[in-house]
């Protein structure tokens, strides 16, 4: 998978990282040119262009860009090709984009964070350009902090700053359940997203793994003791609690977020804890999630669509497992239908025809940094561990 994780960086870098995202159709110029303001209008041309069968993002004039998540990814995913190959320009290009992700933080809250730089218009308000999400910046700080182990520059200490966003930008409180977050600072407090609760916890637990500080343990282990509570009897979580709060069941890459938070923390500090969640949530996961030849389920009821992100989220979880042959089979499932075999990824298979769009965070970043990850990690070690706990587990 080496060469296809270098073809699939070429296509990045060529195009320097540019490119269209899935929500990014608010943004249009033609839309915005409109001597009007409407949410419904707003609406109605976000989710047409997210769900066309054909890209209409040049028609309706949308900018291509770097999205902060995207660029985090990409890091991460070159600096895991440095370490493959022992070439330097990876390394490089990842220092570049690492300094890319400080340069370009959100501004204005109490540590490093960051967000989309293009619109999302919600039926709960209008999300602005950088206006910062946990998710996107757990990736960033696990750049950072990847970087700073690679590259010169003081990386850790910029990302260290991002547990003062956690903790204190997204309102950090007790629960009876733990302690739980805000996905973004702007949100409403009347529902909670429960991958993103457990990859701010994943933040603060790459903090604790890196700095040793202690705070940061205790206030990670709150967050998954309530993601925890909320785990259903089948063994995944649905997207918000409560689960009425979403359309979205209990769909396939949010569970494995969730499941990425608890394998960090089993690496970090031991798999006791959180071991008969880890078990039951693996079980659903591989069964209810995926295909038997390694495609990736949309839920627990529906088959379709099968997202590229679904595929490359399968690809770390297994990697991160120590089930390198499902992690195999999972990404080649994604090489064999979800590309043109040269490292460009399309959105997703439907049951009749296949969205050939390609999205530079959606697509390429996800897929170069789980190719990445089982490139580096895909040997036998740890295949016998019930959760791979390496040097650089999760």
């Amino acid at each position: 998978m080496l060469e296809t994780l270098r073809d699939t960086l070429t296509y990045a870098r060529e195009r320097d990282y540019r490119g269209w995202d899935l929500y990014d159709g608010e943004s249009s110029r033609l839309l915005r040119a409109l001597p009007v303001e409407s949410k419904w209008l707003n609406l109605g041309v976000q989710q047409v262009v997210r769900r066309s069968p054909v890209n209409l993002r040049p028609l309706l004039r949308v900018e291509q860009r770097r999205n902060f998540m995207g660029i985090a990814l990409f890091t991460l995913a070159n600096l895991n090709a440095y370490e493959a190959t022992g070439e330097d320009r990876y390394r490089e290009e990842a220092a570049s984009l690492a300094d890319w992700l400080v340069e370009n933080r959100s501004v204005g809250y109490s540590g490093f964070c960051g967000g989309h730089k293009h619109p999302l218009q919600g039926l709960d308000g209008r999300t602005h350009p950088n206006t910062p999400g946990v998710v996107g910046t757990s990736y960033a700080v696990k750049a950072l902090l990847a970087a700073d182990e690679h590259c010169a520059g003081d990386y850790g200490a910029r990302a260290r700053t991002a547990a003062d966003f956690v903790l204190e930008d997204l309102d950090y409180h007790r629960h009876e359940d733990g302690a739980r977050i805000d996905y973004k600072p702007t949100d409403s407090g009347r529902h909670y997203t429960i991958n993103a609760n457990a990859l701010g916890a994943r933040l603060l637990l790459d903090l604790y793994a890196a700095f040793g500080d202690d705070r940061y343990r205790r206030a990670a282990e709150g967050v998954l003791d309530y993601v925890a509570a909320q785990q259903t009897p089948q063994g995944g979580w649905y997207y918000r609690d409560p689960p009425s709060a979403s359309h979205l069941s209990m769909d396939n890459f949010h569970n494995g977020f969730v499941i990425e938070a608890f394998l960090r923390h089993a690496a970090v500090c031991g798999p006791a804890r959180y071991a008969g969640v880890v078990e039951d949530a693996v079980e659903f996961y591989r069964d209810a999630l995926f295909t038997a030849a390694g495609a990736p389920n949309q839920d627990e009821a529906t088959a379709y669509p099968r997202d590229v992100h679904a595929s490359a989220q399968g690809g770390l979880v297994f990697t991160a497992l120590g089930d390198h042959e499902r992690a195999g089979d999972v990404l080649e499932w994604a090489i064999a239908n979800l590309s043109n075999g040269e490292g460009r990824f399309y959105h997703e298979q439907r049951r009749y025809y296949t969205k050939r769009q390609t999205f530079m965070r959606w697509c390429q970043a996800w897929m170069a940094y789980a190719l990445s990850e089982h490139v580096v990690f895909g040997g036998d070690d740890g295949r016998d561990a019930p959760w791979h706990a390496g040097e650089r587990a999760w």
